[in-house]
């Protein structure tokens, strides 16, 4: 199939597994795109919203579409990395034995992820940067495509501990679930109140979102727009000579050279869902709030005069 008649063909699946996610998940609109952008990217989501959101749903329901593996941990104070990863053990035959854990799966969801220590959060770094896992001194490869959509409620501080900037990082896309509107609400009552359970097809195979993935990062990039998005984030550094007077009053750290990365390869995945074969400046703009928010670090005058990410990012845009 040549790339043109692929992208032709990435229209069509988005478009079915967009219906598909909408029979279960009534709005969060924007969440759901981002979250497809993220998988069609190869990036890993940050889901954030408080309880009853359904984040957890959105994660379930997307894994059923996609026809993948799906393994869901939930992070606890007492988590370890073993629990994670998986461990040896000694069989009947005095030979150790590696059980794999859930890491090894298409689709993990990580509940809560702030309320384990950051020693077990660090469990994951390995396995999204790298795709792979060391255990006992043994390298084992995860299977492809693999992604990490991780939740996180905003409300809840004790007994939780912050995800360190490192591992923020390595979340391509920072997404903020809204309440739904009065309508969608009401929706949402009708539909979960009664004795009717929706059957959700699978759109697409893992063969085809790896094939679909590497089709994204074939798409050719202006020189203007990738310019555009190092920009961008280099606005972000108060200790940038171009940095504009809102970051240099309000930020300690902007972001480093993976948003950069994220911001060209999410404009490619946010243009070939359009039917566009190249991202321009627009398409970059689009998916800039997410990426970047969870890169930046507001100081102490930021918080008290009341001064958002949002507000910064949209200042730079």
């Amino acid at each position: 199939m040549s790339d043109v008649a692929a992208l032709k063909d990435l229209v069509e699946k988005h478009k079915a597994l967009k219906k598909e996610i909408s029979k279960v998940i009534i709005g969060q609109n924007i969440a759901i795109d981002h979250i497809l952008l993220s998988i069609l990217s190869g990036g890993h989501s940050l889901l954030i919203g408080v309880p009853g959101l359904a984040k957890t749903l959105i994660v379930n329901t997307i894994a059923e579409t996609l026809g993948l593996d799906f393994k869901r941990i939930q992070f606890t104070p007492d988590l370890m990395p073993s629990d994670i990863l998986g461990s040896e053990i000694l069989d009947e035959t005095n030979h150790f034995k590696f059980i794999k854990g859930p890491i090894f799966s298409n689709i993990i969801l990580a509940d809560e992820i702030n309320r384990t220590p950051p020693k077990t959060q660090a469990a994951l770094l390995e396995a999204m940067q790298e795709r792979t896992v060391t255990v006992a001194g043994h390298h084992y490869t995860l299977s492809k495509p693999f992604f990490v959509l991780a939740t996180q409620n905003p409300i809840e501080q004790e007994g939780t501990y912050p995800l360190p900037e490192a591992q923020l990082d390595r979340f391509m896309f920072s997404i903020n679930l809204e309440y739904p509107t009065f309508e969608e609400e009401v929706e949402v009552v009708k539909t979960t109140t009664n004795d009717f359970k929706v059957k959700i097809e699978t759109v697409l195979s893992a063969d085809e979102i790896n094939a679909f993935q590497h089709l994204i990062r074939r798409i050719p990039v202006a020189e203007n727009v990738i310019e555009y998005a190092v920009n961008l984030v280099s606005k972000t550094r108060p200790n940038s000579v171009n940095a504009p007077e809102i970051v240099v009053n309000y930020l300690d750290w902007g972001a480093g050279p993976r948003a950069s990365q994220n911001l060209i390869l999410a404009a490619k995945a946010n243009a070939a869902i359009h039917g566009k074969f190249s991202p321009d400046i627009e398409d970059v703009q689009a998916v800039a709030y997410a990426i970047l928010k969870h890169r930046i670090v507001r100081n102490y005058k930021a918080e008290a005069e009341g001064i958002t990410e949002k507000k910064i990012i949209e200042s730079l845009l």
